[in-house]
């Protein structure tokens, strides 16, 4: 980066570096110099820094990175060399050198900022839509163009910093296999999501528990449907695990509605036998007061139409016989009583729950920045959509502290957005909690 560096700003200045030099600008000394400048300038476009790539999408968005903090270094640099320039000359624009020098500018820069932007546009998977859009439209503002710059950097330097280390930690402990449970692990999906094959529903987290030993299967369950159906179907996914495997039982991890799918599978449906463990996370056990409220106060006729528009949606991504109403009435705090009164624990299966809180509205994406002051106002403390007292459960429960003004949403909570979080780490979670299942020998 430092070799880029210092070669972007010498093709940038060449000329009035001669000046100050007072080196004669003479095709004796200009042409050669300039010929030698662009070769390793383009060398320096193609790769700016030499940093190693663990991970292969990584490289463009750190080249991306380094090309745009040196693009902001050679500015300044060029207006300070420029304005001694100026000063010494008394502030004479006229001069073909300084003309000159200010054309090489523009398009010197040009090179290396497009060169960056669409490196990091193309490959970061941190900066996201909104940041995405928001340079575009800053890019023509003066100061908000540097502000937005400012923090695309921010976003694409911690994104390649962060996955590095994630990487050498992964390989640092791959010996160590410290997610090779003794049995599998099951992971259930909450409501109205799928598990799909191209977009996983648990995010970064699965690639992590794989690196450090563990064995992954999923739900398959129906995204919306009564907890009792999701339940016979996860009962029949359990089974057929145990019977192709041989591995006799699993450990499931679950979250949201899933984790009452999974209590159904275990109590309700015969599957004590072959489940370990359940941890369920963020799982609304007692309900939530304020679907309470909205279904006790919608309209029939608004009900239907909204339970209706979305049957349509959810039969076309793959469920064959969507219910809204009855995914959404097993989560009032009536429903959630009366299944915890039927669907007790099972002795020999290890419960353990794990929740988090949102502290702020704009934490969560939409709808959870609409629905966190209703929860908030109805049932406390949540993550956007569950409050903490509704996701305790069994032996253990393990409470994610929000960092700083940020909090930890419900989607937060299986990496929904692929998003690195000041002082919270999805995959680091989930590999201590499956470390620690391996630890009871589970």
């Amino acid at each position: 980066m430092f070799l880029a560096t210092i070669v972007f700003i010498l093709i940038s200045n060449l000329l009035i570096i001669f000046d100050l030099a007072g080196i004669p600008q003479e095709p004796l000394y200009l042409v050669p110099a300039y010929i030698v400048l662009s070769l390793i300038f383009i060398f320096c476009l193609i790769c700016p820094s030499f940093k190693r790539f663990p991970l292969a999408g990584l490289k463009n968005t750190q080249r991306g990175t380094a090309l745009l903090i040196e693009f902001l270094i050679t500015c300044v640099a060029d207006a300070i060399l420029l304005t001694t320039y100026l000063v010494m000359n008394g502030w004479d624009f006229g001069e073909r050198t300084v003309i000159a020098t200010i054309i090489i500018d523009i398009v010197v820069g040009n090179l290396i900022f497009w060169n960056g932007i669409i490196r990091v546009y193309i490959t970061s998977k941190q900066i996201g839509l909104k940041w995405r859009l928001i340079g575009i439209l800053c890019g023509m503002i003066p100061v908000a163009h540097l502000i937005a710059l400012g923090y695309i950097i921010k976003l694409t330097y911690r994104e390649y910093k962060d996955e590095s280390s994630r990487y050498y930690l992964n390989e640092k402990r791959r010996g160590d296999q410290i997610c090779a449970t003794k049995y599998p692990l099951l992971m259930v999906h909450g409501v109205f999501f799928r598990d799909f094959k191209n977009f996983n529903y648990w995010g970064r987290v699965p690639a992590d528990l794989e690196a450090n030993g563990a064995t992954i299967y999923y739900g398959n369950q129906e995204s919306a449907g009564s907890i009792e159906d999701c339940g016979k179907q996860l009962a029949a996914r359990i089974k057929e695990i145990v019977d192709q495997t041989g591995c006799g039982k699993v450990n499931i991890i679950a979250h949201s509605k899933g984790g009452l799918d999974s209590r159904a599978a275990i109590t309700l449906f015969g599957m004590a036998p072959y489940v370990a463990s359940l941890t369920t996370v963020n799982t609304p056990h007692r309900g939530c007061q304020f679907a309470d409220y909205l279904l006790g106060k919608a309209p029939v006729a608004l009900k239907n139409t909204v339970a209706s528009q979305y049957n349509a949606a959810l039969r076309k991504v793959g469920d064959k016989n969507p219910d809204f109403i009855a995914a959404v009435s097993d989560l009032t705090s009536e429903a959630a009583k009366t299944f915890n009164e039927k669907c007790p624990d099972i002795d020999g299966v290890y419960y353990q729950s794990i929740g988090s809180k949102s502290v702020r509205a704009a934490s969560g994406r939409f709808p959870l920045n609409l629905s966190y002051h209703l929860v908030n106002y109805f049932d406390g403390p949540n993550d956007g959509l569950v409050s903490i007292p509704s996701m305790k459960w069994g032996a253990d429960f393990t409470y994610v502290s929000p960092k700083k003004s940020r909090g930890i949403t419900h989607g937060d909570m299986i990496d929904l957005m692929r998003e690195n979080i000041d002082g919270f780490d999805v995959r680091e979670t989930y590999v201590d909690i499956v470390s620690g299942l391996k630890q009871k020998g589970l």
